[in-house]
C-alpha cells in the first residue's frame, strides 16, 4: 500500500519504506490523563525505537476513521460506540508516536496485553498499568479503558500514520542510527 506523498514535485517521488520496520503507537486520553505517557513510552522504547511523537486532540473524523471497524458494532457490544468515542476523544489529548525496529508492529504488539487490562499478563503495558476492565465497561454501558493503540500489523501502517501524523508524514521515517548497544 502507498500513502499520499508530498514530494516537491510528482517525478521527484521517494521510494516507499520498508513498512515492516515501523508502527504508530496511540496514546489514548485515558493514558495522558493518568500522566502515564513517559512510564508506558518507556516500556515501548524498550522493543521499539521512537523516532517521532506529537501530542494532539484528535478530529472526530480521525477518531471515526481509526474506529471504522467497531462503529457498526454498537447492538453487539451493547455501547453507543460513536457517542462513546466522542466522549473519550473529543477535547482530550492524545499523544501519538513512531516506532521503528525489525518487525516493529508484530514485537509491540506483542508486549501490549489484552485489549482488556483485567486479563492482561502483569508483565505487558495494559498489565501493568491498566486499571479498567471489560466486565465493569460494559455493566457501566461504555467502551474499556485500555491505555494504548498501536498497528494491527505492517499493512496497517500507512493509513495510521497518514491519519495520525498527516498526508505527508513520509518524511518522517527517516530510520535512525543503530544504537550502541543494539537494542531496537
Amino acid at each position: 500500500m502507498t500513502i499520499a506523498l508530498c514530494p516537491a514535485s510528482a517525478a521527484e517521488a521517494p521510494p516507499q519504506p520498508d513498512w515492516s520496520h515501523w508502527t504508530v503507537i496511540l496514546l489514548k486520553p485515558d493514558c495522558l490523563a493518568r500522566n502515564l505517557t513517559g512510564p508506558v513510552l518507556g516500556m515501548v522504547g524498550q522493543h521499539v525505537r521512537i523516532t517521532a511523537q506529537r501530542t494532539l486532540y484528535p478530529a472526530i473524523e480521525q477518531v471515526f476513521t481509526h474506529y471504522a471497524d467497531i462503529l457498526p458494532l454498537s447492538a453487539e457490544l451493547g455501547v453507543d460506540v460513536a457517542a462513546e468515542l466522542r466522549r473519550i476523544y473529543l477535547g482530550h489529548q492524545i499523544t501519538v508516536a513512531l516506532g521503528y525496529s525489525p518487525n516493529a508492529a508484530a514485537r509491540l504488539r506483542a508486549v501490549l496485553g489484552s485489549t482488556d487490562p483485567g486479563e492482561a499478563d502483569p508483565a505487558t503495558i495494559r498489565g501493568r498499568f491498566g486499571t479498567d476492565n471489560l466486565r465493569l465497561a460494559r455493566s457501566q454501558g461504555r467502551l474499556i479503558d485500555n491505555l494504548i493503540h498501536t498497528s494491527d500489523h505492517a499493512g496497517t501502517v500507512p493509513c495510521d500514520l497518514a491519519r495520525w501524523f498527516g498526508p505527508c508524514a513520509i518524511d518522517l521515517l527517516i530510520p535512525p542510527p543503530p544504537s550502541p548497544g543494539g537494542t531496537p
